[in-house]
């Protein structure tokens, strides 16, 4: 039964009995206080007053999204003996965590001892700076790297489960990437989700959060919601609100899926570009929060990801082969000409801004395309779904693939001659490649896929403290009862993600809020 379907039977129920069914706290029957406000969705710079009502609901903590940072802290308020919400405005849980890639940055790790990998915090963080463009804010960047080994752990004991061998990504100076045992990141939130339900945590899906309610000491202490919401049916459902005595912690994510939000901070990313994302990442919680007060950070920072294909839409399949297999062990030509063009284990922004130079002369793109052998297509976990969705292709021999792709046959061969002594030499004069573990592209069949960039992260957010406060663009102090973490937040990136931080930028920052927000005075 849901706990808000019969509210005064709800009221009757004791805690105990709620915590024994697997609910948190019932809807309480306490009264707005005639101070009691609302940031107001209409109206941004009003607070308008609410009427005199019970709250529908009454939690010590509420958590806005169902994602990687999400889970973690709802289940590290629940692990301090708090009623803890989740409320996810889709119809399932999990949000771009689900699709994401299931790639996960540690420093320091078992796994890099046992490769023989030399790591540390620092090299972390000075990988995620260069990424960056040095304009991260060092202290939640550093937050990150420290907070990685136990992030990891944390993931483990809820019993995700990660492949043996890193993966080597672009940006990176070493090998610290760990890949879920499935090649996606709901190997981790399955693992959280269950965890989370099993420690009491209530996840309550189709709800999407409106609007903050502070109180007259500007205290969030609560939310509007538009409960069983059907995306993207605004009028759907019923508006309800929700009590959290502790505060909020709002970890709803990106916006890469609105576009109108988009073209605002950066005009090229309106209109039609694709998106990794799934459809629900559109921003509005976010955009609550400021107007409660939040300072928004680096918001035109939108990173596109290098990896995608222009021959499927989303992350698809496409993705995991480039970062696992094209990039590292293959290279990534121009198709006019057949040459490189760029480090193709450069950062992500690196690479995007290369390939969106590659326009032919009628102005539409002229997708690059990334070459590898069947050697380096071992290291795919998704090789057959590739074939089988025809993103990618199977080829014989070389020229069989350049003619495909009507590529220069003479010059594509050329190239890998040249790019296979490089990697005898162990060195890459053209363009710096990382080439300590990479293979000669010599063993048929070969493979091959046409890039192209998509929207894929947004660096811009929330600005937080290293505790997961939200602060306030009046006083530069925490907002009282506000918490934030995961791409919802602004900072620790830059100018562009470092590739494989965002699980572990969720899980660190997550923990952090959710811990801290249980000691915040109950209201």
């Amino acid at each position: 039964m849901s706990v808000f379907k019969d509210k005064n039977k709800i009221e009757a129920m004791s805690r105990r009995k709620l915590l024994k069914n697997g609910g948190a706290i019932a809807a309480g029957s306490l009264l707005f206080g005639a101070g009691t406000a609302l940031a107001s969705e209409k109206s941004p710079s009003v607070r308008s007053e609410l009427p005199t009502t019970k709250w529908d609901a009454e939690f010590d903590v509420l958590v806005v999204g169902s994602g990687f940072a999400a889970l973690a802290a709802a289940i590290e308020a629940r692990r301090k003996g708090l009623d803890v919400m989740i409320v996810e405005k889709m119809r399932v849980v999990g949000g771009n965590s689900c699709i994401n890639g299931g790639l996960f940055a540690v420093a320091g790790s078992d796994l890099q001892k046992k490769e023989g990998v030399r790591d540390s915090i620092d090299t972390m963080v000075n990988d995620m700076l260069a990424a960056g463009r040095g304009i991260n804010h060092v202290e939640l960047t550093k937050t990150i790297a420290e907070g990685s080994m136990e992030a990891y752990n944390f993931a483990v004991d809820c019993g995700a489960i990660f492949k043996p061998k890193l993966s080597w990504l672009g940006g990176h100076s070493v090998a610290r990437t760990y890949l879920t045992h499935n090649a996606s990141g709901s190997g981790i939130v399955r693992p959280l989700v269950n965890t989370a339900r099993a420690e009491g945590v209530v996840l309550r899906t189709g709800c999407k959060m409106l609007d903050f309610i502070v109180n007259d000491d500007s205290k969030i202490i609560g939310m509007r919601v538009r409960d069983n919401y059907r995306f993207p049916d605004e009028e759907s459902g019923q508006i309800r609100y929700f009590k959290a005595r502790r505060g909020v912690v709002l970890a709803s994510g990106g916006f890469s899926q609105d576009a109108k939000f988009r073209a605002t901070q950066d005009p090229r990313l309106a209109g039609e570009i694709d998106s990794t994302n799934q459809l629900g990442a559109t921003g509005e919680a976010m955009r609550a929060a400021f107007r409660a007060g939040a300072i928004p950070v680096q918001m035109s920072l939108i990173q596109l990801g290098p990896w995608a294909s222009p021959d499927e839409q989303g992350f698809g399949v496409a993705s995991m082969f480039n970062i696992q297999s094209g990039f590292r062990y293959g290279v990534m030509v121009e198709r006019a000409t057949g040459k490189r063009f760029v480090n193709e284990l450069a950062d992500r922004k690196t690479r995007a801004d290369a390939m969106l130079t590659k326009i032919s002369d009628s102005g539409e793109p002229d997708y690059p395309i990334i070459v590898v052998d069947s050697k380096g297509a071992e290291a795919c976990p998704t090789l057959d779904r590739c074939l089988k969705y025809k993103v990618v292709g199977e080829f014989s021999t070389i020229n069989e693939l350049a003619n495909f792709y009507k590529v220069p046959a003479d010059s594509l061969e050329k190239t890998i001659q040249n790019y296979n002594k490089y990697v005898a030499d162990k060195h890459d004069p053209e363009f710096g490649k990382p080439l300590s573990t990479a293979t000669p592209i010599v063993k048929a069949p070969f493979y091959a896929v046409r890039g192209w960039p998509k929207v894929h992260h947004c660096m811009g957010g929330v600005q937080i403290d290293t505790k997961g406060h939200v602060l306030h663009s009046q006083t530069f102090k925490p907002i009282d009862g506000l918490y934030a973490a995961g791409e919802v937040t602004g900072g620790p990136h830059g100018a562009s993600r470092l590739g494989s931080c965002a699980i572990t930028d969720c899980l660190v920052m997550g923990r952090i809020a959710g811990k801290n927000i249980a000691d915040n005075e109950p209201s």
